[in-house]
């Protein structure tokens, strides 16, 4: 008797080639962060002494970014998620191609909001691909493994633009940024499809495996009762605990966002950490964060209750920062931020499975997108007012506090839901 053939396994190296790309995506990202401690580049660009010139860097990006997410993602529906993310790539690759010529600043805020685009275009993708790829009962773990993404990418990337920067200059970290867009790009173009049939490597039993979960899956929701978008607002845009929480979100994406604009910043200019001690400390944040994600996420799944952990790492966020802004040594200062960054991931996890319960199953989609967009649209704002209230108050501790009441604000939110047992 023929033994059968063991199913092949490309679904999961689909899923590595997903998290380089996130991994690429999150370099181009960051590099401005480092930017904005260099003298050179804030000299070259003449926003030397100008803070809330150089938190545009980051809002502007984040205002493209978010735009592209809703109006772009389509595309992805026509074109395919293959080509579409290939698409995007490219567009990184024009915005750091022209983040290294730049010879006026306006000309890099124009980089920035091409990255915006590009990279609100990619994100939409990453889902589609694990859509079309796994059965449900795997998308749990293959979106885990990309999501790694989030926080290994400012971990590696704060270290190595520090590298680059300090020994190369300010314009070939751009440079190598646009060399490292090409990986993900030629594996995207000739190692996946946008379906797991169109794979020459996909073996017949893998193959089964896969279309038998999705099968599952479409003949449920073929079952299911179509909704006008009207209805599937309705069903919760009325509920005020989806406003507290998407308030809650908010407060996250403002701190994750404002911190990761200016911490290298502070680090140098006001902490006065050498160049190599700076990167160093810069990527501590994310490495603890990646452990709060994975370990908080699995220890409120085994308890059962959500809304108490985001609440204590809003509260961890707030303490560490405003302790850390005030604390008359720098190693402490370095470390209590760390801190306070990474609890703001503590509720990463347990914000979604919240909005998974309060949201009905027909209008999480709607429910997703209203939360994600308003809190990333608005936290935008956030780096270039922490760069105002740099300049209001003459120093860093002003947009700091800035951070800190936004995380009590994010406490109130989710102990409200707490008491309610959520």
């Amino acid at each position: 008797m023929e033994k059968e053939m063991a199913p092949t396994k490309e679904r999961w190296i689909l899923v590595f080639i997903l998290l380089i790309t996130l991994l690429v995506a999150y370099w181009d990202r960051v590099n401005v962060s480092v930017l904005l401690a260099d003298p050179k580049f804030l000299a070259d660009m003449g926003i030397k002494g100008q803070p809330v010139q150089m938190g545009l860097l980051m809002t502007l990006f984040l205002i493209a970014y978010g735009v592209a997410n809703v109006c772009l993602s389509p595309i992805g529906d026509y074109i395919g998620p293959r080509k579409a993310m290939s698409l995007s790539i490219l567009l990184w690759t024009i915005a750091v191609a022209l983040g290294g010529l730049a010879p006026t600043f306006f000309v890099m805020l124009l980089s920035r909001v091409i990255l915006g685009v590009g990279e609100g275009m990619h994100w939409p993708m990453q889902s589609s691909f694990v859509k079309n790829w796994f059965p449900p009962s795997e998308r749990g773990k293959a979106n885990a493994m990309w999501l790694i993404g989030l926080m290994g990418g400012p971990a590696l990337a704060m270290p190595f633009f520090t590298w680059v920067i300090g020994n190369w200059g300010w314009r070939p970290s751009f440079w190598v940024l646009g060399v490292l867009g090409l990986i993900p790009l030629a594996l995207l173009w000739f190692y996946v499809t946008d379906h797991p049939r169109q794979h020459k490597r996909v073996n017949k039993a893998e193959l089964e495996y896969i279309e038998a979960g999705l099968k599952v899956e479409a003949e449920q929701e073929a079952h299911m009762k179509t909704e006008t978008l009207g209805e599937r607002l309705k069903s919760f845009v009325g509920n005020y605990r989806f406003w507290l929480l998407t308030l809650n979100y908010f407060c996250i994406a403002s701190v994750w966002w404002g911190t990761m604009a200016w911490l290298p910043s502070y680090l140098k200019a006001a902490r006065g950490f050498s160049w190599a001690a700076m990167g160093a400390w810069s990527s501590l944040p994310y490495i603890l964060g990646g452990v709060s994600i994975l370990f908080f996420g699995h220890l409120a799944d085994k308890l059962g209750r959500r809304a108490p952990f985001v609440a204590v790492g809003h509260i961890g966020s707030a303490l560490g920062i405003y302790f850390g802004a005030h604390a008359p040594d720098n190693m402490s200062a370095a470390l209590l931020i760390s801190v306070g960054i990474a609890s703001i991931a503590v509720g990463l996890p347990s914000s979604w499975s919240i909005l998974q319960r309060i949201v009905p199953g027909k209008a999480i989609g709607a429910g997703a997108g209203m939360m994600n967009g308003l809190a990333n649209g608005g936290s935008a704002f956030s780096p270039v007012l922490i760069g105002f209230f740099i300049g209001l108050t003459g120093g860093y501790v002003g947009g700091l506090m800035f951070l800190v009441g936004l995380a009590v604000l994010g406490a109130v939110c989710m102990t409200i839901l707490s008491l309610q047992k959520y």
